[in-house]
């Protein structure tokens, strides 16, 4: 069988048919021509239905996730509302308590006003997730794992089981861990999500959402709709731009998770830093279950929490070099954000939090920047 890491760096192997192109062209069409019978024998219509940009892109995602079908959708937070619409005003969602924020938000605000029973669990405690399940209401659990921004991890195939046993599905942001280190719905899940704007495209040029499906089903129909019909669809040019920052996928990311990993290590003992959060360091709660479904790697994603406060934390970030002072993740470049103030008061992120996106760059390059950004007064 192909490896993952072939499939990706090919895309799938596809070849323009008429040209023999490797790269594959661009297709910006809107429509498409009726046959003289008035049948559409070509398949496709109109581009918020059915765009042939989507078909390379689609398949090679579904493809890494082992999955049915996949979607691109206008953004992360795109494809994740697409998921909560599909469902019904009073059904009940359990959401976890550390997620991305503008979904967070999103949930306690426009989910709830529009009739779903939301709830906010610790989702690193699978009693807790057991607990909060109600059999015949509950019909969707959201993970995130690692969780943005504290990086909880949650064990998929525990939270798999809970949801089931309730007749309920689940779906997992993946984002942070990318195919190249887990793959949810191996584990269990029925539906994975992907802001791809972030590490499957990887170079900070696009903004994008992507949803896999484990099985064409009657749920995985019902968010195509709210697609369609809302038409939270990609550009071709995104889409285009999206395929080529997947062929670098495996090891863009790679290296990205080996530089997190050793600034993780170098930092624990950095005088200014009073706590690395990182799922690959063995002190983290959470780095067995990670240990387990997150396979070659840990991600690229850590937060270190500054000795001396708020205050010694947007400093330091003030004075990094090379890190850019900027939010998103995922990209080339390595990025550093002091969260809290994103967030607001309600953020279960501390003040004293920074959070980084590693890039790709010099491992030893990065540590010098930080070490010497975290001096005070350097």
């Amino acid at each position: 069988m192909t490896k993952p890491e072939t499939l990706s760096a090919q895309a799938l192997g596809w070849i323009e048919e008429k040209t023999r192109a490797v790269a594959p062209p661009l297709h910006l069409s809107s429509t498409f021509e009726r046959d003289p019978d008035n049948r559409y024998r070509s398949g496709r219509n109109y581009a918020r239905a059915d765009n042939p940009a989507f078909d390379q892109p689609e398949r090679l995602l579904a493809a890494l996730e082992n999955g049915e079908a996949a979607m691109l959708f206008s953004s992360g937070m795109a494809a994740a509302t697409a998921v909560m619409l599909s469902l019904a005003p009073g059904d009940h969602v359990v959401a976890p308590r550390v997620m991305y924020w503008s979904f967070r938000n999103w949930l306690m605000n426009f989910a709830r006003g529009w009739g779903l029973d939301v709830e906010l669990v610790d989702m690193t405690d699978p009693g807790a997730l057991r607990r909060a399940m109600r059999p015949g209401r509950t019909k969707l659990v959201w993970v995130e794992t690692p969780a943005n921004p504290l990086w909880d991890i949650v064990d998929i195939a525990a939270a798999a089981e809970v949801a089931h046993e309730a007749s309920a599905r689940l779906a997992v942001d993946s984002t942070v861990a990318t195919p190249v280190f887990t793959r949810p719905l191996v584990l269990g899940a029925d539906l994975v999500m992907h802001s791809a704007t972030k590490y499957l495209n990887g170079h900070s040029d696009l903004v994008a959402g992507a949803l896999v499906t484990k099985a064409i089903d009657e749920p995985w129909r019902r968010i195509s709709a709210v697609r369609t019909q809302g038409g939270g669809i990609l550009g071709s040019f995104e889409s285009w731009l999206l395929l080529r920052g997947m062929r670098t996928l495996f090891p863009r990311v790679r290296t990205a998770a080996a530089n997190a990993q050793a600034l993780a290590d170098n930092l624990l003992g950095n005088e200014n830093v009073a706590q690395v959060l990182y799922p690959g360091l063995p002190g983290f709660k959470g780095h067995d279950i990670a240990a387990r479904q997150m396979k070659g790697g840990f991600g690229a994603m850590m937060s270190i929490r500054v000795r001396g406060g708020e205050k010694a934390a947007i400093a330091a970030a003030a004075r990094v070099k090379l890190f850019k002072r900027a939010t998103s993740l995922g990209g080339v470049e390595s990025l550093v954000e002091h969260r809290a103030s994103v967030e607001g008061p309600d953020t279960p992120c501390p003040a004293d939090l920074l959070r980084l996106s590693v890039g790709i760059e010099d491992v030893n390059d990065l540590l010098e920047d930080l070490t010497e950004a975290l001096r005070p007064g350097g």
